[in-house]
C-alpha cells in the first residue's frame, strides 16, 4: 500500500508539471489552431535558464545565499521561455494561424533549430542542476511513506500557476479578450478586440508557463537538448484529452496522462505502460472526439 501512495504521489507530480507545459499549449492551440511542436522546446530553454542561473549564482555569489538562485530562475525561466515565444509568434506563428498543418511541419522544424542550437550553447551531454537545502529532504508521513520537498514544490509551483491562469482569464480584461477571440475571433475584432496582440500576448504566457515547467524539470532529474521532445506528446496528448482552451480540461488531461501512465508502468513496464495509456487515450477519443472538456464556439451560421 505504501509503495501504491509512493506511486500516486509521482503520479501527481507528474500532472503538475504536464499541467504547466499543457495549460499554455491548450489556450493557444484553441485560441490560434496552431499546432506547436517547438512548445516543447520551450521547457528546454526554461530548464537551461534555470541552470545558467545556478552557476552564475555558484561563482559569483556567497554560499549563503545561494538557495536564493530559486527565486531568480522562476521568474527568469518564465521571462525567456515568454520573449522566445513572442519572438516566435512575431516571425513564425502570426502567419500560421488556423493553418494546422503547416503550422505543424513549420514549427517541427525550429523545434529542431533551437534543439540544435542548445547542443552548440551548452553541449550535448546532460547537465544537471543542484537543488537548494530546503528541497533536498522529505516529509515523513509513516514510516514508509516519505514525500520528497521537490515534488511537493513543484505542485504547490502548478496549483499557483492554475490559480493564477483562472485569474488571468475569468477576472481580468484580458482573459476577457482572451475568451471572446477564442469563441468568435471575427466578432471579436469587430468590437474592437485587437486580435493581434491579444494572440500575441497569449503565446507569450503560454511559453512562458511552458518555461516555468521547465524549471520545475531541474530538480527531479538531468537535463539536455532533447528534453523537450520528451514532454511535447504527453502534453499534447493532455491537450487533446482534455479538451482545448480550457483550464479544467488541462488539468484532467494532465492528470490523466501523468496519474494513468505512472500507474499503467508501475504495475507492468515502461514500454507497455505507454502503449496501454496511449490505447486508453485512442478509446476514450472515439467516444469524446474533441476532449471531455471541449470548449463551445459561437459563430453564425451560414
Amino acid at each position: 500500500m505504501a509503495t501504491i501512495m509512493m506511486q500516486l504521489f509521482n503520479g501527481i507530480s507528474v500532472s503538475s508539471i504536464l499541467f504547466m507545459a499543457a495549460i499554455g499549449l491548450a489556450i493557444t492551440f484553441g485560441l490560434m489552431g496552431v499546432i506547436n511542436m517547438a512548445h516543447g522546446e520551450f521547457i528546454m530553454i526554461g530548464a537551461y535558464t534555470t541552470y545558467v542561473i545556478q552557476v552564475f549564482f555558484k561563482a559569483h555569489v556567497l554560499q549563503v545565499f545561494f538557495d536564493w538562485y530559486i527565486v531568480v530562475a522562476l521568474i527568469s525561466s518564465f521571462v525567456v521561455a515568454g520573449i522566445f515565444g513572442l519572438v516566435l509568434e512575431k516571425l513564425v506563428i502570426s502567419r500560421l494561424y488556423e493553418r494546422p498543418e503547416d503550422s505543424l511541419l513549420v514549427t517541427w522544424g525550429v523545434s529542431i533549430i533551437l534543439q540544435q542550437l542548445a547542443r552548440s550553447i551548452f553541449g550535448a551531454p546532460n547537465v544537471s542542476v543542484t537543488p537548494p537545502s530546503f528541497l533536498e529532504n522529505s516529509l515523513k508521513v509513516t514510516e514508509h511513506i516519505q514525500l520528497p520537498y521537490n515534488r511537493l514544490f513543484i505542485l504547490l509551483l502548478a496549483l499557483v500557476s492554475l490559480f493564477g491562469v483562472y485569474y488571468l482569464l475569468y477576472k481580468t480584461r484580458q482573459g476577457r479578450n482572451i475568451n471572446a477571440v477564442m469563441q468568435n475571433r471575427e466578432m471579436a475584432a469587430a468590437l474592437g478586440i485587437n486580435t493581434k496582440s491579444v494572440d500575441a500576448s497569449t503565446f507569450m504566457i503560454g511559453s512562458g508557463l511552458a518555461g516555468l515547467a521547465g524549471c520545475a524539470l531541474t530538480w527531479i532529474g538531468a537535463i539536455g537538448p532533447n528534453l523537450g521532445s520528451s514532454y511535447i506528446i504527453d502534453a499534447f496528448m493532455a491537450v487533446v484529452v482534455g479538451g482545448a482552451g480550457t483550464i479544467i480540461g488541462a488539468v484532467f488531461g494532465a492528470s490523466f496522462i501523468g496519474i494513468g501512465g505512472t500507474e499503467f508502468e508501475f504495475l507492468t513496464s515502461s514500454s507497455i505502460g505507454k502503449v496501454l495509456i496511449f490505447t486508453s487515450v485512442v478509446i476514450l477519443l472515439q467516444f469524446r472526439p474533441k476532449g471531455i472538456f471541449a470548449r463551445r464556439i459561437r459563430a453564425l451560421e451560414d
